[in-house]
């Protein structure tokens, strides 16, 4: 029986799911061990077409996997659906362009130790799993989540802790994957444990899609393993669609930000799901009513098979121009591409026209010509 969405925001159990229990529906190994997988599974709740079945039943598809929960979220049969879109596969995810890449940010020449990347001078990426709670039809690492390629053991895991150890220039860690939320409390505390020890780093991130997809997972055994620490530990909040945050989603958020622990929000630029300035600025709101603070908009990188799902980088210029002005200046993220090999290279619409030793000057943000004094001789 398809789900109709009809009371979707309130995430509860449906259909097939409509005789669970509470206390099973609201445990996130249940929702892990539930997912939706099969092409049967996505046609009977969320009403996926025969072409796009056989697509997934072909074994062409990237992994598919969504949460009962977020399933709960989408509107089925409807691929206009922005929360549907970014999880149900699509036979478009066949076509593959010419500029598209296996490895669209150039990270594996710059692997360093199993899992670990050394792109950036001061900070390195540390990949801990290659699982996710869903799978985004968008994903960057495709080529690499869910794919049993490079599993992180604990000898593994202790390679690359010793690089960053013995490597002085390293500032920052930013712990990802897969989703790092899904290991076990204890092993993610010891983790976390490990680094604060290393003198020379002074923070680490951890990058999630958790709260949106099984903000179940966000218990106490959780919230103390990423407690403050000597290094502050940041928590980057994946959402592209203000509809993910559900009041459940918003409370799981709220048990870390009591805990101290700071929020930022990143999105990824979609089109279908949140191309449209009425849609970016409610989500951004939205992250900041649930206290994470909107840092990234994300152009969708050119991962093969994406191009249904990504805009021009012109729109998302002007998307910019529509928001900066118009829009709370705590809302607005930093609009990013990032490059294959050379990093995240941050855009913004040009206000500044012209200057010379005098004067700079340029249009606002509301179409008004300024000039501003630029003089370096002194009075």
């Amino acid at each position: 029986m398809l789900h109709d969405a009809t009371n979707a925001a309130i995430g509860r159990p449906f259909g097939r799911w409509a005789q669970v229990a509470d206390h099973d529906w609201l445990d996130w190994r249940w929702q892990l061990r539930n997912r939706l997988t099969s092409p049967a599974d996505l046609a009977e709740v969320l009403g996926l077409d025969a072409a796009d079945q056989q697509f997934v039943a072909s074994g062409a598809a990237f992994e598919v996997g969504i949460t009962p929960y977020f399933a709960s979220l989408c509107r089925a049969g409807d691929p206009l659906c922005p929360l549907r879109r970014q999880v149900v596969p699509d036979r478009a995810e066949a076509v593959s362009r010419t500029f598209e890449r296996q490895d669209p940010l150039g990270e594996d020449p710059h692997r360093r130790a199993p899992g670990l990347v050394h792109k950036y001078p001061d900070r390195v990426l540390l990949l801990i799993t290659d699982r996710c709670a869903a799978y985004c039809r968008y994903c960057t690492r495709a080529r690499w989540v869910a794919g049993d390629l490079e599993r992180l053991g604990e000898d593994e895991l202790n390679v690359a802790i010793d690089y960053i150890a013995r490597t002085p220039q390293i500032r920052d860690v930013l712990i990802s994957g897969g989703d790092p939320l899904l290991w076990s409390s204890a092993r993610l505390r010891r983790l976390l444990d490990r680094l604060d020890g290393i003198a020379h780093l002074r923070w680490v991130r951890i990058g999630t899609r958790v709260p949106v997809f099984v903000p179940m997972r966000i218990d106490a055994e959780l919230v103390e393993a990423l407690r403050p620490r000597r290094l502050p530990v940041y928590l980057n909040v994946h959402c592209n669609h203000h509809a993910e945050l559900t009041p459940q989603a918003v409370a799981a958020l709220g048990l870390l930000a009591d805990a101290g622990i700071p929020l930022g929000g990143q999105s990824v630029l979609l089109r279908g799901v949140n191309d449209d300035i009425t849609t970016l600025r409610e989500t951004w709101y939205a992250m900041l009513g649930a206290r994470v603070r909107p840092y990234y908009l994300f152009h969708c990188d050119p991962i093969t098979g994406s191009s249904h799902l990504r805009t021009s980088v012109s729109e998302g210029l002007e998307l910019m121009r529509q928001a900066v002005g118009f829009t709370s200046g705590m809302a607005v993220p930093k609009y990013c591409i990032d490059l294959e090999g050379a990093g995240k290279i941050p855009l913004w619409p040009e206000y500044v026209q012209q200057f010379d030793r005098e004067w700079i000057s340029g249009i606002s943000y509301a179409g008004e010509p300024w000039r501003y004094v630029n003089r370096l001789d002194p009075p």
